[in-house]
């Protein structure tokens, strides 16, 4: 039975956004080729840390839901020690309260995603008509 697991990991803030976000890329590519399914996908962005590491102040926050065997966090965890852009990482998984909670979460964003894009759109769209109407 798949469980469903979420891996939090910081990147090194010296990556450009291509570099960070090919980093990603590899990481979800490992857990899709080990037959995992990626749920939800959050780019933190450079945050401050709360403590020094590896004399670095700052990092990249990455945050991936997704479902699997419990076999496969073990090749996750090794492709995390072995790049040498991730500072630090942490896999666990997720109990069935945890699970709705974000469930919920990544629907309500997503809502407000939405809301926000068609504000976007109707700003927007009013621009442009008050534009034409000067010409």
């Amino acid at each position: 039975m798949a469980n469903h697991y979420e891996a939090a990991f910081i990147l090194t803030p010296v990556l450009s956004d291509v570099q960070m976000k090919e980093a990603v890329e590899k990481f979800k590519v490992v857990l899709t080729d080990a037959g995992a399914t990626i749920e939800n996908e959050e780019l933190w962005g450079l945050r401050k840390l709360a403590y020094t590491i590896d004399k670095k102040s700052t990092g990249f926050y990455v945050i991936l839901q997704f479902s699997g065997e419990p076999t496969l966090v073990e090749t996750l965890e090794t492709q995390f020690r072995r790049d040498e852009r991730v500072i630090r990482f942490l896999v666990f998984r997720l109990d069935k309260y945890a699970y709705e909670y974000a469930s919920k979460r990544i629907k309500k964003n997503a809502e407000q995603a939405d809301i926000k894009a068609k504000a976007n759109k109707e700003a927007f769209v009013d621009v442009e008509t008050e534009n034409l109407e000067e010409e």
